[in-house]
């Protein structure tokens, strides 16, 4: 017998319904702010994943040859794909481009809670604006998609540019700066103290430390100041995160100098979203000034974030959803009868309704033990008798209520 491959999913019927009405709860919000869906291909050139990330990349991706000998990966996320759409489509467009996507991504992984081979995605970029109110904006929807779906979570906001500025003072190489931020992110604390004593000294690594330690209310940003005052472009960002904080309309967020993103491409504010049961981070996000350049394009601000579908799904109690489904049952076999039947599930649906046909020949008994079991709310039954007077019987199959309606008033019982 077949088996899934490793690291992915099947999803029942009951936990589709659920996952779509998350994914609609969170899209009502991601349109309410004036994004417009779009979706890249499943696959892109190996190349492109791996122009920001380097070839080390290569063992962590699904990277595969096509019949013309071109080198394909299937996508790890979203940003770098809609960067290419972007320089490829949309670069000529009247800015600010406001872009949100749903979609399925692959990584090479090793499969545990909360971590698939195969999961989604759904997020947004807001393209083309550096102002501060554009990473507020950003934030601002990141909360306001998940309190749109009834969860509980934590924001911790950070700023690269703190500890960019303190490393560039310091003559920390770009490919030095790429390994200390990836040790900060797998919070690697051991060997990022050897890595800093080893490069910088045991002082200069102290204030590291110390600086990534920096969390709480706004008010840490006064006391980072003072630390940070012969640092001029430390000083530039916390100057920038608190303008931003300026717009952002939830009170109830952390400071966090400690994150880092695990994604090379950010420059400036990140943050982390993260839920309070199953897998902890369900969301992260920030500013990408430079990607779009590196890429080919024309110097563009850009600033985004990338839900976690799967871990959203994770943090959420079970949904009850209720959902009104209609069995129609002709009482035989007759296909004079099954042809009235299908002319009233048609009108139904039209309507809007659920509508299932009975069309396994059960006789009535049987057929109300099925309905029964799958949780059908109503039944028609259409008999012969009761279709000569332009009736049929509809029995309630909470109550047990059974009564004869007019077959023109179907669509409003």
């Amino acid at each position: 017998m077949f088996q899934k491959p490793r690291g992915t999913r099947d999803f029942l019927p009951e936990e589709m319904k659920k996952r779509r009405f998350v994914e609609n709860k969170l899209r009502e919000v991601f349109e309410r702010y004036g994004y417009k869906e779009i979706l890249t291909p499943t696959f892109e050139s190996f190349e492109l994943i791996a122009k920001k990330t380097g070839e080390e990349i290569r063992k962590q991706l699904y990277v595969f040859k096509d019949h013309g000998g071109r080198e394909m990966a299937l996508r790890p996320e979203m940003t770098s794909p809609v960067v290419r759409f972007y320089l490829n489509e949309l670069k000529n467009l009247q800015k600010p481009l406001r872009l949100y996507y749903f979609a399925n991504c692959f990584r090479y992984e090793r499969p545990q809670a909360g971590r698939f081979r195969e999961f989604w995605q759904m997020g947004c970029e807001l393209i083309g604006c550096k102002e501060p109110l554009a990473d507020a904006e950003v934030l601002n929807l990141a909360m306001d998609g998940l309190i749109n779906i009834g969860l509980d979570f934590d924001v911790h906001i950070g700023h690269l540019g703190v500890l960019k500025g303190v490393l560039e003072k310091f003559n920390v190489s770009e490919e030095e700066e790429v390994k200390i931020r990836r040790l900060i992110d797998k919070e690697d604390y051991d060997n990022l103290k050897i890595y800093l004593t080893q490069i910088l000294g045991e002082e200069k690594k102290e204030l590291i430390f110390e600086i990534l330690k920096f969390k709480g209310s706004r008010e840490v940003l006064d006391e980072l100041k003072e630390i940070l005052k012969d640092f001029p472009k430390s000083m530039e960002a916390i100057n920038n995160l608190e303008e931003i904080l300026e717009f952002v309309i939830h009170d109830k967020y952390t400071i966090n100098l400690g994150i880092a993103r695990g994604l090379d491409y950010y420059t400036g504010m990140v943050f982390e979203i993260y839920g309070k049961k199953g897998a902890k981070q369900i969301c992260g996000g920030g500013r990408y000034d430079n990607l779009i350049e590196t890429f080919g394009g024309e110097p563009t601000p850009a600033v985004g974030f990338a839900y976690g579908f799967d871990r959203i799904m994770m943090n959420i109690d079970d949904l009850d959803i209720e959902e009104e489904s209609i069995l129609i049952i002709p009482v035989k076999k007759d296909k004079e009868l099954i042809k009235k039947s299908l002319i009233i599930a048609d009108k139904l649906r039209k309507a809007g309704k659920i509508v299932e046909l009975e069309i396994m020949g059960r006789k009535l008994r049987k057929a109300l033990d099925y309905a029964n079991s799958r949780g059908f709310k109503k039944v028609i039954i259409v008999g012969e008798k009761e279709l000569n007077e332009g009736k049929v019987t509809v029995k309630d199959m909470i109550t047990g209520e059974q009564k004869l309606i007019g077959i023109d008033e179907l669509t409003n019982f």
